[in-house]
């Protein structure tokens, strides 16, 4: 048996202090949150408090101390902009308004139906089980389960069957449903008359979805018996019905369609750019002098200070260097923010005039870290999250990066511009015969522009754009 012996082994660890986290974590947040981690911050620490007016920060005292919580730039203060404001200006609120939910307004309509006390309940409980594109996904059996333990019914599948058609009746149309075969037959049995067209679009969704999703329009119309113009007209039916219900209701709060507050704000005029940071809703914040008052107050006292004196004045020290490293952060914050956005801007400078695509230079996340002299972990937290405004629209900084690829010019084009031009290729091609990824890497070879089939997918899906079988039409 081996012997177990101490010994002292000396290593060298790079560890990151409280303040270098902090900085991080501020770093990574946009301007909405960072106003939310500000007011966080002075709900927390009793030191800090928001900067009240220039005319008050004139009349503050400055005043030298015995110790370094006296000095006036150890009690540092951070305003994110100048009050330019006269006293007979008035602040007019914006007052929002949020109308009925979705699932409000469902359950408001199912009031008007003729049901019982017990079937208003699971039909309640069916409601708050549909998505917010419209549909249930849940199976009955399982909510039957949900609802014996939550609410003490005991139902059956049948019943909450019997429930959820009387849900099928309430707008939008096809609300409720739990496959898309569903969704588009409610909507076409909704429909007050039925043409030739229709009652055949109604057929094809019944009897032969499958074929249909996957566009073997040959197949069906050799199955079904009808010309090319006869099965057009029922697949225009079909396209004219929504796949997601729920997005029909737009009266209430639309979550997929969030507000982007910019975090830059950049203006080009006469040729001159001028950038700024948007920090608007984020309060100026200082250190609180009236603590540093309590300290002094107490330590004049020397030697007549007692144990509890002495703990108070540890605890607002502490209160004060937390204080201290929070707005040095924000500062720092504020400075790497800005300095790595000029760097975007010099480097995308032609971009920025007009915005037009193909005028994006490739750029890297070591390109701007090279140009910063910062750390490309530091540029990808700056990136993340975060929009510059434009005369041209909101734009997220992650958009402005993109790959280098080279053609047989030795020139180097941006990512973006190959998209743009597969974008373009699939505008014009033949919708009766699309073309395919093999095709698509043909032509760009063509136009000097070497990239494999599999990247043609890459970018093919970036864009949103289905493959060749699925952008077939009549």
């Amino acid at each position: 048996m081996s012997n177990i012996n101490q010994r002292q082994v000396q290593k060298l660890l790079q560890k990151l202090s409280p303040q270098q986290i902090q900085m991080i974590k501020l770093l990574e947040l946009p301007a909405v949150q960072l106003e939310q981690r500000v007011k966080q911050e002075i709900e927390e620490n009793p030191v800090l408090e928001e900067e009240a007016t220039e005319e008050n920060d004139e009349q503050q005292t400055k005043e030298v101390s015995v110790e370094e919580y006296f000095a006036e730039d150890d009690t540092p203060r951070y305003k994110y902009h100048a009050n330019n404001y006269s006293k007979d200006d008035q602040k007019r609120p914006v007052y929002l308004t949020e109308g009925m939910s979705f699932h409000e307004n469902l359950i408001e309509q199912l009031g008007f139906k003729n049901l019982s006390p017990r079937e208003m309940t699971l039909g309640q409980y069916l409601i708050g089980s549909i998505d917010d594109d419209g549909y249930l996904r849940r199976s009955l059996s399982s909510i039957a389960d949900d609802i014996a333990f939550s609410l003490g019914i005991e139902t059956t599948e049948q019943e909450l069957e019997s429930v959820l058609k009387v849900i099928h009746e309430l707008e939008p149309t096809g609300v409720g449903s739990r496959n898309l075969q569903e969704c588009l037959l409610l909507q076409m049995h909704a429909m007050p008359q039925h043409s030739e067209a229709q009652k055949l679009a109604m057929k094809i969704l019944t009897n032969y979805f499958d074929e249909f999703t996957k566009k073997h329009y040959e197949k069906l119309m050799s199955r079904l018996s009808v010309g090319e113009d006869e099965f057009r007209d029922a697949i225009e039916e079909i396209v004219r019905l929504s796949p997601k219900p729920g997005n029909l209701y737009s009266d209430g709060k639309n979550d997929n369609q969030p507000y982007i507050i910019p975090d830059f704000t950049l203006d080009y005029q006469n040729g001159i750019f001028e950038l700024s940071l948007n920090s608007s809703n984020i309060p100026d914040i200082k250190v609180n002098r009236r603590y540093v008052e309590m300290i002094r107050e107490m330590a004049t006292r020397g030697g007549q200070s007692t144990e509890a004196d002495r703990e108070a004045i540890q605890f607002v020290k502490n209160k004060i260097d937390s204080a201290k490293w929070f707005i040095s952060a924000i500062k720092q914050r504020h400075d790497t923010l800005m300095h790595t956005m000029q760097a975007i801007l010099d480097y995308q400078r032609e971009y920025f005039i007009d915005g037009d695509q193909s005028k994006l230079r490739p750029m890297i996340l070591k390109d701007i870290a090279d140009a910063t002299n910062l750390d490309v972990s530091t540029i990808s937290r700056v990136v993340n999250s975060k929009y510059v405004q434009t005369q041209f629209g909101i734009i997220p900084l992650k958009r402005l990066f993109s790959e280098a690829m080279q053609t047989d010019s030795g020139e180097e084009v941006s990512s973006y511009e190959i998209k743009n031009l597969l974008s373009e290729c699939i505008d014009k091609e033949d919708k009766r015969k699309p073309l395919t990824d093999e095709v698509l890497m043909d032509i760009l070879n063509a136009k000097g522009y070497h990239i494999a089939r599999r990247t043609v997918a890459k970018y093919r899906e970036m864009l949103g754009i289905p493959v060749a079988r699925l952008r077939k039409q009549l």
